[in-house]
């Protein structure tokens, strides 16, 4: 390998390192930001106002009050060199009276001298003064002397100290003098008018995601088989037009629904006709062993005829209501038992759940037959939480191969081999494949798995 090989196989190491970098950062990233649509907006709406007022307070506040104070600090350090130049130049009564009055009346500073030529010791500077630093660079440059400066020892005050030829001129200069120090009212004002800013939009944010909100509770309630009478179109434009879209949908739906039950209330009447007529005409025969089979196939073919129309029709005419999952699993125990298996109940949490309770009660009790036609022992437990509710049903018996578990719920599907799984829609094989539509009615699902008494185990999972 040539070093022009190796070169780029380092450069392209160091690529990825950095490009799995970045993909970590941007997955943290994602995971500090807020999921919910409301939440983004109000970041939205907040943080360009944060950078908004962050951007005009440094540029106000580090260039406006800058050049301010500097021209303030040296207007004080010119009044000041003034009276050295006077104090210099002109004589002086003996304790300098004059220039002290002067001072106090026409120029708002206390002056005063004391004995000697030494300065006091350098103090801490803060770490962060404007003043401090303006009125530090006037005095070098306009008096040029050894000075000692105090901005900080009283709060309304600012000490100067100059070291002049056989003395030290010590001058009192009002802070507000030499800098601009009204940045509370300015930074007061600059966050009162934030705050109202944002309450209002967020008042007004919340308005609007609002008929959001109505619009998917109304979809996942019809997703759950219930009714949204109350539901209309609200909020703006787009909003509406996604609201009217699912109107017009769920009307479709329902319409589609209608006819197809329409349809095959008209066609079950018609085959239970020629049922009937089969009936009739089998009893005028009269008693014989051929007849007696012929009995068996009618009876028979009648038994599958209710349970296919019933298969396409559904139970979508039925209203969802709350009902009680733990004295509906009790009545399938009895069922249970009633036919000589052993049968185990629990249930777990608030036991009222909003369901089609006659639909619901048909999805069970499908699984539960199936389970009672293979196994001796059954094992029927639930569980309900802040979202979903589960219902599992186990068995002892023979079970369905893993490979298979998917293929089941399809309609007419029966297996010969093993276990005959959907034997409990009365032997037509659309036991699982109506409990299954019925689950997902509700906006739920089944599945199956190993269970722990050894066969299967189908688990029932709704949102409430």
């Amino acid at each position: 390998m040539t070093s022009l090989d190796i070169g780029l196989s380092h450069l392209r190491s160091a690529a990825d390192r950095v490009t799995s970098g970045w993909d970590r950062f941007g997955r943290w990233f994602k995971g500090l930001m807020p999921t919910g649509l409301y939440a983004r907006a109000v970041l939205i709406i907040i943080a360009p106002m944060v950078v908004l007022q962050s951007v005009v307070a440094f540029v106000f506040m580090e260039r406006h009050w800058n050049t301010v104070t500097r021209r303030l600090s040296a207007a004080v350090t010119r009044d000041i060199s003034a009276l050295i130049d006077v104090y210099r130049t002109y004589p002086q009564d003996a304790d300098s009276a004059q220039l002290r009055r002067i001072a106090q009346e026409r120029l708002g500073l206390v002056v005063d001298f004391l004995p000697g030529t030494d300065l006091p010791p350098i103090g801490r500077k803060p770490f962060f003064s404007l003043l401090d630093l303006a009125l530090s660079n006037e005095i070098r440059k306009q008096i040029g002397r050894p000075f000692w400066i105090d901005t900080v020892g009283r709060s309304a005050l600012v000490e100067i100290r100059i070291q002049l030829d056989d003395n030290v001129l010590r001058v009192f200069a009002p802070r507000n003098a030499a800098y601009a120090s009204n940045s509370e009212i300015f930074l007061l004002w600059m966050v009162g008018t934030s705050l109202v800013l944002i309450t209002v939009a967020i008042l007004f944010l919340r308005n609007q995601i609002r008929p959001i909100l109505r619009l998917t509770e109304a979809v996942e309630s019809f997703g759950k088989g219930r009714d949204v009478p109350s539901f209309g179109p609200r909020g703006a434009r787009e909003v509406r037009r996604a609201a009217v879209a699912f109107i017009e949908m769920k009307r479709r739906v329902e319409r589609a629904i209608e006819q197809r039950t329409t349809m095959l209330a008209g066609v079950s009447h018609d085959l239970r006709t020629v049922l009937t007529r089969f009936k009739l005409e089998l009893a005028l025969l009269g008693d014989s062993p051929e007849t007696d089979a012929l009995k068996k196939d009618v009876a028979e073919m009648e038994r599958m005829v209710e349970a296919y129309l019933a298969f396409a029709r559904g139970d979508s005419g039925e209203q969802a209501e709350p009902a009680d999952m733990a004295a509906l699993l009790d009545e399938l125990k009895t069922d249970a038992e009633r036919h000589g298996h052993r049968t185990a109940v629990a249930f777990k949490g608030n036991p009222v759940v909003t369901v089609r309770p006659n639909a619901f009660k048909r999805c069970l009790g499908n699984l539960v037959s199936n389970a009672a036609r293979f196994a001796d022992a059954i094992s029927i437990s639930g569980r309900r939480d802040h979202r979903w509710m589960t219902i599992t049903v186990d068995d002892d018996g023979p079970g369905i191969p893993p490979h298979m578990r998917d293929e089941v719920f399809k309609p007419f599907l029966r297996l010969d081999d093993a276990r005959n799984q959907n034997e409990g829609e009365s032997g037509t094989g659309l036991g699982l494949s109506v409990a299954r539509d019925i689950a997902r009615s509700h906006g739920g699902d089944i599945s199956l798995g190993d269970s722990p008494l050894g066969g299967l185990r189908a688990i029932v999972r709704i949102p409430v």
